[in-house]
């Protein structure tokens, strides 16, 4: 049995509401959810959250809230894993323990069920622990500066200063999307940024971060003009 699980936890302090504001017509996590379904991919999908209009627009988008998320798995600090690992716990004691969990944000419109489909493949092919949406760097992490406290400039690794950009290996990073896993990976607490997972790269322009205001304004711009050029084809 595969499972989604969606974490939406209802305190997000930078944007408000964000899990269920509108998004391009459709509370942000409909695109999660209905990506889900459209993949195929899923026996259950599972929303966790704390707060009762997440639950309520979630049921209402197709998705299964089977009861709210406890308070000590709904601060600041919690991490993804341990939300995971307990509704894994969960299908367990009632004896539907499944065999593999993607955890898929509920931020993540530009998610599509073909990634989905992919993220399930190249967990299957590997025989990883996990397989999770990466995407590039676009320009090179070799080469970044920081800011002094005197106001200057240094580079962070200044040995490359003369290093023409084609000759640095490129760089990844989390695309912050789904995650597949094993469940006894989940269960485990294993790291996911380790050997033990393989990546499923993703194009930098469906890839944004949605952690502030400016944020969300430059998703949907993003998203919109993909909506335009698909209906032109």
């Amino acid at each position: 049995m595969n499972v989604a699980i969606i974490p939406a936890r209802g305190g997000s302090k930078r944007i408000p509401r964000k899990n269920i504001n509108v998004f391009c017509g459709k509370p942000m996590i409909a695109w999660s959810i209905e990506a889900a379904r459209a993949s195929a991919c899923f026996d259950r999908i599972i929303v966790s959250t704390d707060d009762t209009e997440i639950a309520s627009v979630a049921r209402r988008h197709g998705a299964e809230v089977p009861f709210l998320r406890p308070a000590e798995l709904a601060d600041d600090h919690t991490g993804t894993i341990p939300v995971v690992a307990h509704i894994i716990e969960w299908l367990g004691q009632a004896g539907q323990l499944p065999d593999s969990v993607c955890c898929l944000y509920a931020t993540a419109p530009f998610v599509g069920p073909r990634d989905l489909q992919r993220g399930w493949q190249a967990l299957q092919e590997s025989g990883a622990e996990y397989a999770f949406s990466v995407t590039s760097f676009p320009f090179p992490i070799q080469r970044a500066i920081r800011i002094t406290p005197q106001g200057r400039i240094a580079m962070f690794q200044p040995e490359h200063f003369q290093t023409r950009s084609q000759d640095l290996e490129e760089a990844w990073h989390d695309a912050g999307q789904f995650y597949w896993g094993r469940a006894h990976a989940w269960l485990a607490g294993t790291p996911l940024f380790d050997s033990g997972s393989v990546p499923v790269p993703l194009p930098r322009h469906r890839v944004q971060d949605i952690d502030t205001l400016e944020d969300w304004q430059r998703a949907e711009w993003l998203f919109r003009a993909m909506q335009d050029e698909m209906g032109a084809e």
